[in-house]
């Protein structure tokens, strides 16, 4: 079976799309080809800066011959009084069989006409000329543009195309206005080590042949190449590369054949903060910093190493090119740092006015006095000391000062990092200054969480302000926009709750901010309804997600359509996480097994009656002189020590002591329902029906401490 291989080269395409295209390509073609009834033995997909290839191996030289059932129009449609009507004569014509062939067969729906139709199959060549030029226009990503006088378009020009079928040229054509861009064997080399064209003999010999060229179109293999080699440049200054994954990634897509440089810049600049010699270093220039091998923590040595797509045997100069760069920049932020840390960190407060916030919701200034009231309202909930109170409030004051310093103008992503530098630098607490830095975090899923209390009330101040005000102005997210991340804050809010066990009423968080809001927007509409329900989706989403727990045990604490239990989940989001958890445990250690058809059945009969679902004790709404039977009492005596179970349960989250009393009052209620003194639930007399109902709703309310047991799907 033939090889075949595509290349669309192109002028140097963005980092982003060259990985972005391989994962579209990795999953569309093989797709396209099954749809296609061609299987092949292996597909690559490649990618450099300069192009994008897919190297089919082993692809049928046809389609398999098959039969399909055509489905046609209704039986009555298509025949009347025996005879075929225009619509068969159409069908049956259309599908290129006589009317004889048709069959009428029984379906759902009622009768249809069928037709088996023997398809033989197409040539891969026929359906590979159709599928490739597919490949290429369907690729998506960001800022696409088009050239010269046509209408294609790409994030880079396509300059041109190989199609090869072993070792034949299979004829491919892109058209864009008056250029035509033919398939052809010639593809580029490196721009500096091979400029002249490479004709590639067969669709085997891609690899090697663009190797033969200085072109590596393998990313894996480019990969391995800067990580060794910019390991190798480390050892060399003495010192361990710091390789961030996120760097990494993206210098794989700015060469095509790379080679690590390493470069030095003066001592004297080793004496910033070393966030910023890295930000510089990764974020702006894609440089790797080099850090001592002796100590485990980021302490620099004056290098950098580069990945340079040039010729190798100029790395002194390519070294120094880049060694003026970087001086420049850290001049840069040398003299940013030194001017900022000529006045403490609160003179800046007033310059906050001048940034604006959100157009109705007032500049940067009034956002850090409304942080300082959410945070003094969660202190209170957690019920902080004096100094602790303090703490927080100077946190609060101080957490946004370090956005109009002249270092966070330059390098926005400095933004809290330089807070804490600058707090420390005008005498504040390490207290305060942790709190500044650590309020922005987590960043993202896969960040770091805020350790310090200043850190986590400011954060969730900051973030329930944000929250409160966009939905107030009902910019609520909407698919996949979120222009001001509200998701990724509400994550925040029950991430940041849960990892430091804090002890809050969110629910009583939205309404008081709520409140605020409208006092300061009387015309806009409460968003009280829709951040509660906004909060339960997120809620939701990190325990099945992030906690792993079963999609109908999440449901079973969160029951949708129950305001019960949405008002408790935000009541207390400690609570909501720990009996998610602990759901999850008993059913992997069997215990929701041993109560689950009991309390499952007693809560579904238990609908047919009117107990409020609150209700505990038995005393209340159980009559003992009505029972008939024995295992109305003894079910009645069971509720009765089960009540002092489930309070101490509620009150200290140990779930344990509820299920080991609903196992322990599992075989009375079966000899209720079933043993030699059941009793007919539904019974005639109203009183005593009442009655029954009222054992069974009591159960299930004690079960519901934990869940609604209706929502669990047996295991």
């Amino acid at each position: 079976m033939p090889n075949f291989l595509l290349e669309v080269g192109t002028e140097e395409l963005p980092a982003d799309f060259v990985a972005s295209a391989i994962a579209q390509w990795q999953e569309r073609i093989p797709k396209s080809l099954v749809e296609e009834f061609l299987t092949p033995e292996s597909i690559e997909v490649y990618g450099t800066p300069r192009r994008l290839a897919v190297l089919i191996k082993g692809i049928p030289y046809k389609q398999p011959d098959r039969e399909e059932e055509i489905k046609g129009p209704p039986a009555r449609a298509a025949f009347q009084e025996g005879q075929p009507t225009k619509a068969a004569e159409g069908f049956a014509r259309k599908q290129g069989v006589a009317v004889e062939d048709l069959e009428i067969r029984e379906t759902e729906k009622g009768d249809f006409v069928f037709v088996q139709k023997k398809i033989n199959g197409r040539a891969a060549t026929e359906i590979l000329q159709e599928l490739s030029p597919r490949w290429i226009t369907s690729l998506e990503g960001r800022r696409f543009m088009r050239w010269g006088d046509g209408d294609l378009r790409f994030p880079r020009p396509i300059r041109w195309l190989v199609a090869l079928l072993d070792g034949e040229i299979l004829p491919l054509e892109l058209v864009n206005g008056s250029e035509k861009i033919a398939s052809d064997r010639l593809s580029a080399g490196h721009r500096v080590l091979h400029p002249k064209p490479i004709s590639i003999s067969e669709a085997s010999a891609y690899l090697d042949c663009l190797r033969s060229a200085y072109i590596e179109v393998a990313p894996e293999a480019r990969m391995q190449k800067i990580r060794q080699e910019v390991e190798a440049a480390a050892q060399k200054v003495g010192g361990v590369a710091i390789i961030y994954p996120d760097l990494l990634e993206e210098v794989i897509n700015l060469a095509e054949y790379p080679t690590a440089v390493v470069g030095k810049f003066e001592l004297e600049f080793l004496s910033l903060p070393t966030e910023v010699i890295t930000t510089v270093m990764v974020t702006h220039q894609r440089y790797f910093p080099v850090k001592k091998q002796e100590n485990s923590h980021h302490t620099l040595l004056p290098h950098f190493i580069t990945i340079s797509n040039g010729d190798p045997a100029k790395a002194e100069i390519i070294a120094e090119g880049n060694a003026r760069v970087i001086r420049a920049r850290l001049a840069d932020a040398q003299f940013f740092y030194k001017a900022d840390c000529d006045e403490p960190l609160e003179t800046y407060l007033p310059q906050l006015e001048t940034v604006t916030f959100q157009d109705e919701l007032g500049t940067m200034r009034d956002k850090v006095d409304r942080i300082i009231e959410v945070a003094n309202t969660i202190a209170e909930q957690l019920d902080l000391n004096e100094q602790q109170r303090s703490e927080i409030e100077s946190t609060a004051l101080l957490c946004k000062a370090d956005l109009v310093t002249q270092m966070v103008y330059e390098f926005p992503e400095l933004q809290g990092v330089m807070g804490e530098k600058y707090a420390l630098v005008s005498g504040e607490s390490e207290t305060v200054a942790k709190g500044i830095f650590e309020h922005y975090l987590p960043r993202g899923a896969d960040d770091i969480m805020p350790e310090t209390l200043n850190g986590q009330v400011v954060g969730l101040a900051d973030r329930l302000d944000t929250l409160v005000s966009i939905f107030g102005l009902g910019m609520l997210p909407t698919g996949s926009s979120d222009p001001f991340a509200l998701r990724r804050a509400a994550n925040a809010v029950v991430s940041i709750t849960w990892h430091a066990d804090l002890e809050i009423n969110l629910d009583e968080l939205i309404k008081q901010g709520a409140a605020d809001f409208l006092s300061a927007h009387p015309d806009k509409e409460s968003p009280v309804i829709p951040l509660q329900e906004f909060f339960i989706q997120r809620i939701r989403t990190l325990l099945e997600d992030e906690k792993g727990i079963d999609y109908d045990l999440v449901n079973a604490v969160l029951r949708e359509g129950d305001p019960e239990y949405s008002e408790r989940a935000l009541t207390d989001l400690l609570d909501v996480r720990d009996r998610a958890l602990f759901l999850q445990q008993i059913r992997k250690n069997s215990k929701l097994d041993e109560i689950y058809e009991t309390v499952n059945r007693s809560t579904r009969l238990a609908t047919k009656g009117d107990l409020d679902t609150q209700e505990l004790e038995p005393k209340k709404v159980v009559n003992p002189d009505l029972f008939e039977k024995s295992s109305e009492q003894a079910f009645y005596d069971a509720l009765v020590e089960l009540v002092p179970q489930t309070q101490t349960a509620q009150a200290e989250r140990n779930y344990q002591l509820l299920v080991d009393g609903l196992a322990r009052i599992a075989p009375t209620v079966s000899n209720f329902f079933d043993g030699k003194d059941s009793v007919l639930i539904m019974a005639e007399e109203l009183d005593i029906r009442r009655n029954r109902l009222n054992l069974l709703g009591l159960l299930r309310n004690h079960a519901r401490v934990l869940a609604d047991f209706g929502a669990i799907v047996k295991s």
